[in-house]
């Protein structure tokens, strides 16, 4: 896997927005927050844009990844919010150029598409984390911040990732299971399916979260990730923040707890629950791409080598 340098205060971020729109507010207090976190800031034209859902068009939005990639002047890459339209760009990218400028890239939820693309074409470590206008600008916790510059700013291995003091991490399955992290957002891993970007998790630790799906879609799929063998392949997998997960809608129902035990307890694979990364605040940061260990039984994930330069 190609590493990116580490980030030290004083680099430039670039901001882009790969998925919906935000506000010329937003953006300003975004850039604001990363001077204040003792960055310089680079902003792209997506943050800017606005084509219905979507923070520009298809180009726009892909035309600034690759420029950011390519811009000497650009150390890393944070993402200013999520939402939907990512996958709509993932075959306009210079998948070449990003390869060839290893950088810091930093998003979750929608972004999943990116960290699985640039994981699997360009072997980019990527990290799942809090992005600038959805989190930073609001209630950004210290252990949040920790997280992040653990993850992208330290040339050591993170080892041991731990939950805020008030969340406990429950064991699904027991055992042990070593292999690079892969995954993110559960809707964003199941669209790849079926396409060139289709998630690869032979031998992997599948990182599944995910918000405001009632618990029958959760159970849709699973399934389909149970069918298509994904839950099979992984060596292990960690399921982070379900946030508001629950059914408002119907009066028969399965809890989400009951779904997970049904497709996960049976693939007998080492998992844990409640990882504190995902739509959630504290947040967990996870570098995709580098080689950890799940002990399931002790409840511990461990990254064992380091995800930057």
């Amino acid at each position: 896997m190609i590493k990116p340098k580490a980030l030290k205060l004083g680099d430039t971020i670039g901001i882009i927005a790969p998925a919906s729109p935000t506000t010329e507010e937003r953006v300003k207090k975004a850039h604001d927050k990363l001077i204040e976190m003792g960055f310089e800031v680079k902003i792209g034209k997506s943050p800017y844009e606005k084509y219905g859902y979507l923070s520009g068009t298809d180009a726009v939005r892909a035309e600034d990844i690759n420029e950011m990639f390519k811009d000497k002047e650009v150390n890393g890459i944070i993402c200013i919010r999520g939402g939907y339209g990512t996958p709509r760009i993932l075959d306009l990218l210079d998948y070449e150029a990003i390869k060839n400028n290893p950088k810091v890239f930093v998003g979750y939820s929608d972004i999943t598409a990116l960290h699985i693309a640039f994981t699997q074409i360009t072997d980019l470590v990527t990290y799942h984390g809090p992005m600038v206008a959805s989190d930073m600008i609001g209630d950004f916790s210290e252990f949040s911040r920790g997280n992040l510059f653990k993850a992208i700013m330290q040339t050591e291995p993170m080892g041991k990732i731990s939950n805020p003091p008030e969340e406990e991490i429950v064991t699904i399955n027991g055992g042990i299971a070593e292999g690079n992290i892969i995954g993110g957002n559960l809707s964003l891993i199941v669209d790849t399916i079926g396409t060139p970007y289709e998630i690869d998790v032979k031998d992997k630790i599948l990182f599944i979260e995910e918000i405001g799906e009632e618990p029958y879609n959760i159970d849709r799929m699973l399934n389909q990730l149970r069918l298509s063998g994904k839950l099979h392949d992984a060596s292990g997998i960690i399921l982070g923040d379900f946030n508001n997960c629950v059914s408002e809608k119907h009066d028969e129902n399965l809890t989400l707890e009951q779904v997970i035990d049904d497709y996960i307890k049976p693939i007998g694979k080492p998992t844990i629950y409640n990882l504190q990364a995902g739509h959630c605040e504290p947040m967990v940061t996870l570098p995709f791409g580098v080689k950890a260990r799940l002990d399931a039984d002790k409840k511990e994930l461990i990254i064992l080598e380091n995800c930057t330069e």
